[in-house]
C-alpha cells in the first residue's frame, strides 16, 4: 500500500508539472496573440535626419545594398535555421565589433544610397544593441527611414530560444527623400506559427529631381527564407506590380536588397548547391517582368554564404555560396556598373553589392 501511495503521488506529481507547462504555452500564446505586431497595407515613415545633396539631371548615383545579418553573423557564426547548431550566434563585444567593421566599410564605399536588411534595434540576439543608430551615427548628411520587419516580444525556440526581437530593413539617402511607405507583403505563415514570424516589407522612399516633374523611386527589400516557395512568389508578385507601376508611369526606379531568390539559372548555375539538406534560394522568372526593367548583380563573387557551419576555418573552396542579393533597375536609367565587393563574410554572411546609374538629361 505506501508503495503505491507513494506511485500515485509520483503521478499526480508529473501530471502537475506537464499540465502546468500546457497552461504556461497556453499563456504564452495567448501573450503573443494579443502583442502580435499587425501593421497596415500601407503605413508612412519618418524619415530623418539631414541631406547633403539634391538629385539632378545627368547626374551618377551609387546604390550599395546590404543584410548585416543583425551584426550577430560573422565568420564565427553558424545558424540552426541552415543546418547549423547556434542560436545564439555572438557575444556582445562580437556585435559591436562586427557592427564597426560594417560601418567603416560604408563610410569608405561612400554611396549615395544605402539599403541595409536585418538591421536590430532592441533583440536579444544582438544583444539589444541599437544597431540602426550604431549606422546613423557613422554615416552623417544622410536621411535616414526604417521599417520594421521583426518584431516579436518572445520567440519561443528553440532551445536556448531567441528571445526578443526588434528589428527591420533601413535606408540612408544623402539626397533630399521627400516621402517613404512602408509596404506590407503577404505573409505564408498560419497562427500559430505567424505569431514569431517576420512581417516582411517594401520601404518605398521618393527622391525629387531638380527640374524634373519625374521622381526616382527606391525600394528596400528583404523577401521571405524559410517558406515552401509559395511566400517568396506571392512577395515577389507584389514587388513587381510596385515597381512596374512605377516606371510605367515615368519615374526611374531602383529596388534593391536580398531577395533571397536568384535572378536566373545563370545566377544558380554561378554557385550551385554542393550537397543534400542545404538551404536553397527560389528563382525569379525574369521573364514575367515588362521590359521597362532589368535585373542586375554581379557573380564575380558570392552574395552570401551558408550558415550550415562557421566560415573562419572552412574549406573556403568546397563551401556553398550564394547569389541572392542585387537590383531591379528601370530601363530609364543608365547601368554604369554593378559589382559584388568580397568581404570575406568577416562580420555578416552577406557580401554588399554596389550599383552605379547614371540619370538622363531630360529634353
Amino acid at each position: 500500500m505506501k508503495k503505491r501511495g507513494i506511485f500515485k503521488k509520483t503521478v499526480l506529481a508529473v501530471m502537475g508539472v506537464i499540465l502546468a507547462a500546457i497552461a504556461a504555452f497556453l499563456i504564452l500564446l495567448l501573450i503573443l496573440s494579443i502583442t502580435e505586431y499587425k501593421p497596415e497595407d500601407i503605413e508612412a515613415v519618418e524619415v530623418e535626419g539631414n541631406y547633403s545633396q539634391t538629385l539632378a539631371q545627368g547626374e551618377s548615383i551609387r546604390v550599395l545594398t546590404w543584410n548585416i545579418g543583425y551584426g550577430a553573423l560573422g565568420d564565427n557564426a553558424d545558424f540552426f535555421m541552415d543546418g547549423g547548431s547556434q542560436v545564439n550566434t555572438a557575444t556582445a563585444e562580437r556585435v559591436t565589433d562586427n557592427m564597426q567593421s560594417i560601418a567603416k566599410s560604408v563610410q569608405e564605399i561612400s554611396p549615395d544610397i544605402a539599403f541595409f536588411q536585418e538591421v536590430d534595434v532592441d533583440s536579444k540576439r544582438s544583444h539589444y544593441i541599437n544597431e540602426a543608430q550604431t549606422l546613423v551615427d557613422a554615416l552623417p548628411g544622410y536621411q535616414q527611414a526604417f521599417a520594421t520587419n521583426y518584431k516579436c516580444l518572445y520567440v519561443p525556440y528553440p532551445l536556448p530560444t531567441i528571445g526578443k526581437v526588434s528589428g527591420g530593413i533601413m535606408t540612408l539617402s544623402s539626397f533630399e527623400v521627400a516621402g517613404a511607405d512602408r509596404m506590407q507583403l503577404p505573409c505564408p505563415f498560419s497562427w500559430p506559427i505567424r505569431l514569431a514570424n517576420l512581417k516582411r516589407c517594401l520601404l518605398v522612399e521618393r527622391i525629387p529631381i531638380e527640374n524634373s516633374e519625374k521622381e526616382l523611386v527606391i525600394v528596400n527589400l528583404h523577401l521571405e527564407a524559410y517558406d515552401d516557395g509559395e511566400g517568396k512568389a506571392m512577395q515577389t508578385a507584389i514587388l513587381k506590380e510596385v515597381l512596374e507601376k512605377e516606371a510605367k508611369a515615368g519615374n526611374y526606379v531602383i529596388a534593391g536588397g536580398d531577395f533571397n531568390q536568384v535572378f536566373s539559372e545563370e545566377d544558380t548555375s554561378a554557385y550551385p548547391i554542393t550537397a543534400e539538406g542545404l538551404w536553397e534560394p527560389g528563382v525569379i522568372n525574369e521573364d514575367e517582368f515588362s521590359n521597362l526593367l532589368s535585373f542586375e548583380t554581379d557573380n564575380s563573387a558570392p552574395t552570401c554564404r551558408s550558415l550550415d557551419q562557421p566560415y573562419e576555418n572552412a574549406d573556403k573552396d568546397h563551401f556553398q555560396y550564394y547569389l541572392i542579393d542585387g537590383f531591379i533597375v528601370s530601363s530609364n536609367l543608365q547601368i554604369d556598373d554593378v559589382k559584388t565587393l568580397d568581404k570575406n563574410f568577416e562580420a555578416t554572411d552577406h557580401n554588399p553589392v554596389l550599383l552605379s546609374v547614371s540619370l538622363p538629361i531630360e529634353e
